[in-house]
């Protein structure tokens, strides 16, 4: 499924999206995360993109939209320097 992050397409896989609410505020947030991969030749470029933190976040298919930030993010692989390489990153956002 398509997601956009400040208007750069990611082909997410095993998306969720929850909404928690605080205990003390009774304020909801909406949390997404899913997994997407990233060859070699696009990783300078994904990364650079997760150093900005926080996004417009846009789910199509979902017709969702929100601000959000970086809440949890990893990857199988820490060198995508090397050619045909692939990592699967996992990434949850939660909302500003």
């Amino acid at each position: 499924m398509e997601v956009l992050l400040n208007e750069v397409s990611i082909d997410a896989e095993n998306i969720y999206i929850n909404t928690i609410t605080h205990k003390k505020t009774k304020e909801e947030q909406r949390v997404i995360g899913f997994e997407f991969n990233v060859i070699s030749q696009e990783y300078h470029k994904i990364t650079t993109l997760l150093y900005e933190n926080d996004f417009t976040i846009k789910v199509p298919a979902k017709n969702l939209e929100f601000r959000g930030r970086i809440n949890s993010y990893s990857t199988s692989i820490t060198n995508l320097y090397n050619e045909n390489e692939t990592g699967v990153f996992k990434l949850e956002l939660i909302e500003l």
